[in-house]
């Protein structure tokens, strides 16, 4: 991005750079390669060709016949096919709901979980956990008290944010998160010591997976995710505008408060709707948007659209890993992104002044 004076008296103008066909090309080659590797890789190990075939045979009039048995076809689209969707659907939003975040807060090292959406979700899904909301009764009491405690914590980060008056809002709405992140480990921490016979199931699903993952869960979290993304994405250019500084781009007619208040609501729905149908997984919203900046470009126009890609196809990659590396055991997929994201991170931290 590149900003040019354009003379006294005249608003500067903002140049930015986004997607190339080349660069979009690669990353959809990246999904797509993603998503047949998520579909074919397992015990029952099925060809991309077959995947291709198999798909082609339900639309009407190709007449194309599906070289699958009765299990492959069960195995592909009743355990894998869900199972590497919702791994797409929250890879991507948890990625562009990080590049929102860094940049509305003109802050390098912000993650998806900065306002305490983290700390929320865990609460309430502890609380659901070691009080009984599971079960064939109550399928969703883990992932609607997710939910819920993640929004609640967000809404009390704003609110005492909010409190430390308009001026400094953005720095204020940090600490708070802070502040409501702490306070929620600490009550979390205090209902796993009354109830240690759950901690295992607690810990299970801090440390995030898709192992139980289906259609429904994709119907649940769907509809947010995509309107969220599709807030976002159309807010990229804003983005651009607000990494010159708030006094600079209320000078060229971006209304600050308006767009951090839009991209913020959007960013956390979605992601509180991605943690409450996968639980935690952390550093996808750190390692996707700073490999785009440093491989392609630093402009929001295109590190926010293509984090939404790119974060599908490296969560669907990383659940393969997590299913696999230990098979016929299975890995939380927080191991595995922790695994990538703590060197990474590392060398952002490093860097965070030149990426800035």
């Amino acid at each position: 991005m590149a900003v040019e004076s354009l003379g006294e008296g005249v608003a500067p103008r903002v140049e930015a750079r986004g997607v190339g066909p080349r660069w979009g090309l690669a990353v959809g080659a990246l999904l797509v390669g993603a998503l047949l590797v998520g579909l074919g890789v397992g015990p029952v190990g099925i060809g991309f060709g077959d995947i291709v075939r198999s798909a082609l045979s339900a639309v009407p009039l190709l007449h194309v016949h599906s070289p699958l048995s009765a299990v492959q076809h069960a195995v592909l689209w009743q355990l894998r096919a869900p199972r590497v969707v919702l791994a797409a659907l929250v890879g991507g939003m948890l990625a562009v709901a990080g590049s929102a975040y860094q940049g509305v807060f003109r802050n390098p090292l912000a993650d998806p979980y900065l306002l305490g959406v983290a700390g929320g979700a865990g609460l309430g899904a502890t609380i659901a956990i070691v009080y009984g909301l599971v079960g064939s009764g109550a399928r969703w009491g883990v992932p609607a008290a997710a939910f819920a405690g993640a929004i609640a914590a967000v809404v009390a980060t704003y609110v005492l944010g909010r409190s430390a008056g308009q001026a400094r809002t953005s720095g204020a709405l940090v600490l708070a998160g802070v502040t409501i992140a702490t306070f929620t480990a600490a009550v979390q921490t205090f209902i796993q010591q009354l109830h240690t016979d759950q901690l295992q199931n607690v810990y299970a699903w801090l440390l995030g997976g898709f192992s139980t993952a289906s259609w429904r869960d994709v119907a649940v979290a769907s509809p947010y995710i995509a309107l969220s993304a599709v807030v976002l994405v159309l807010h990229r250019r804003v983005l651009d505008v607000l990494s010159l500084g708030d006094d600079e781009a209320a000078s060229l007619g971006v209304d600050v408060a308006r767009v951090r208040l839009v991209v913020v609501v959007a960013a956390t729905l979605g992601t509180a709707a991605a943690v409450s149908v996968s639980g935690l997984i952390a550093f996808v919203g750190i390692i996707v948007p700073h490999t785009i900046r440093l491989l392609v470009s630093t402009s929001y126009r295109a590190v926010v659209p293509l984090s939404l890609a790119v974060g599908a196809a490296f969560l669907v990659l990383t659940d393969v890993l997590a299913r696999t590396v230990l098979s016929p055991s299975e890995l939380p997929i927080g191991v595995v992104t922790a695994f990538f994201g703590a060197p990474f991170f590392a060398v952002v931290l490093r860097s965070a002044r030149t990426m800035r």
